[in-house]
């Protein structure tokens, strides 16, 4: 579903080379919506059988949204900067093309050698992001952007402590918390913009009684970073019309529509009258052709984020494991086994299949790669 409605709108179709990479499981927030890359919690799960894995919240206050029914059977474990996980970033290349790897978490941040996994990326040929709430950001960008870091994708919840505050498990919904995790934001901030990592603000718009907290959001940081609006996973719909109420707000002009081809990931880029630049993301219905087909979930309620992607993780005390599905996680494979089957020739497949599809739907040249 496109936000804008604008006739001719640019367009350009980007072909799906990214990988998301679970580095780290701990979190010094506890949002109630996170769906923690779809596995457990860890150090609330660490001493309890499979079956008995609890979505949450626990000790922790964090939760995992989806773990009551997407078949999770493993723990997560922080990955090392080491020659182990630069053979597995080579092994998921040389399956599928791959440009770009993408860190999340938990907080990446909060990992003890962030640097050493940015310079390994690197020295592959891989460009590196990573998605972060900010709360370390400023104490590790320095070595990050040294190492080679490209982008840092900051989650905003919010402009006041009350509105972050809101957003946290019981455990963690102290405005006084919030105050200092804000202040580690704005630090961050400044740090990515100080050693030339470029910034992006990524903000959740569940529904029209978020609208007011984003375009605060938009006039506090929308000067010194680029603002983007996810659409929420459990209320597509909503998320859209609030989304709208935004830009009609703003009086913004949408100026090209990218469509990353392979994967459900679709944006709209959008000029605001002062020249400044916004983003509106949304998920197209995409599904895996064989994978998804039979799954329980393949109808346009309960499947969220469509096929979003590849994501590499490592259990503890065994193997890197590659999904393709964070309400699905019992598709997950050992990445042995998943470099050598048919769902990977699958993934690869439909990423060129689907490039071809939409560049001659458009009308448009061979899609870019970058």
């Amino acid at each position: 579903m496109v936000l804008h409605k604008a006739p001719k709108v640019p367009v350009t179709v980007v072909p799906d080379r990214t990988l998301r990479v679970k580095i780290i499981d701990a979190c010094g927030l506890a949002c109630t919506f996170c769906h923690n890359e779809g596995t457990p919690v860890a150090t609330d799960n660490r001493n309890r059988l499979m079956e008995n894995f609890t979505s949450g919240p626990g000790r922790s206050g964090r939760v995992s949204i989806y773990l009551r029914t997407n078949g999770a059977d493993f723990l997560p474990q922080q990955i090392k900067a080491d020659a182990d996980f630069a053979l597995a970033l080579a092994a998921m290349r040389g399956s599928l093309p791959t440009n770009e790897v993408h860190f999340t978490g938990g907080e990446p941040t909060l990992h003890p050698d962030l640097p050493g996994l940015i310079s390994i990326a690197r020295r592959l040929g891989l460009t590196v992001g990573l998605t972060s709430n900010g709360e370390n950001g400023a104490a590790v960008i320095p070595e990050c952007a040294a190492a080679g870091l490209d982008r840092i994708n900051l989650s905003v919840f919010g402009t006041t402590p009350g509105e972050l505050a809101a957003v946290q498990g019981p455990r963690l919904a102290s405005p006084g918390l919030a105050e200092r995790k804000l202040a580690a934001l704005g630090a961050t901030i400044e740090a990515a913009s100080r050693h030339g990592v470029k910034v992006s603000a990524n903000i959740v718009v569940p529904d029209t009684t978020h609208v007011r907290r984003v375009l605060r959001i938009v006039e506090e940081y929308g000067r010194a970073v680029v603002v983007r609006m996810l659409v929420s996973l459990e209320d597509g719909g909503a998320s859209l019309t609030a989304m709208r109420q935004v830009v009609d707000h703003l009086g913004a002009v949408p100026v090209q529509h990218i469509v990353t081809a392979g994967a459900s990931d679709q944006r709209t880029r959008f000029r605001l009258p002062d020249g400044r630049f916004l983003y509106a993301k949304s998920i197209r219905p995409v599904r895996l052709p064989e994978t998804c087909s039979g799954c329980r979930f393949n109808n346009g309620r309960d499947c969220h984020e469509s096929y979003y992607g590849v994501r590499l993780y490592q259990a503890q005390g065994g193997p890197f494991m590659v999904g393709v599905c964070i309400q699905r996680m019992d598709l997950c494979l050992p990445l042995g086994e998943f470099v050598m089957s048919q769902r990977c020739h699958e993934v690869a497949t439909f990423r060129e299949d689907e490039a071809a599809r939409l560049t001659a739907y458009y009308r448009l040249p061979a899609p870019t790669t970058t």
